[in-house]
């Protein structure tokens, strides 16, 4: 069962997570929130919205590929890893956008 974590990061700062099945974190905000209530707010609006949002493959400056979600001009979630080819990061992508939405939540 896939599923969000809202808790504090290690620098004590609110974000969210997404794990899936197997426990691997497979995508997080990609930014820190003020509070608790808006990474809360955050990860239900990625999961409400997961299934529209436009990913982008890219690659990061070290060479490897990542993905991130987008809603109009806002990143709204980013990869848990970094990823060797462009393939599988578009495919970790896509089991992103198809299994969000049915994501349990957990706030800290």
């Amino acid at each position: 069962m896939w599923r969000f974590v809202v808790a504090n990061n290690q620098a004590g700062n609110p974000t969210w997570w997404l794990y899936a099945g197997n426990n691997e974190m497979v995508a997080w905000a990609g930014e820190t929130f003020a509070s608790t209530y808006s990474a809360n707010r955050a990860a239900l609006a990625f999961k409400a919205g997961a299934r529209t949002a436009r990913y982008e493959v890219y690659q990061d400056a070290g060479g490897s590929w990542r993905w991130r979600a987008w809603r109009s001009s806002d990143k709204v979630a980013a990869s848990g890893e970094s990823f060797s080819s462009r393939y599988a990061a578009e495919q970790a992508a896509n089991r992103v956008r198809d299994n969000a939405g049915g994501a349990t939540s957990a706030a800290a």
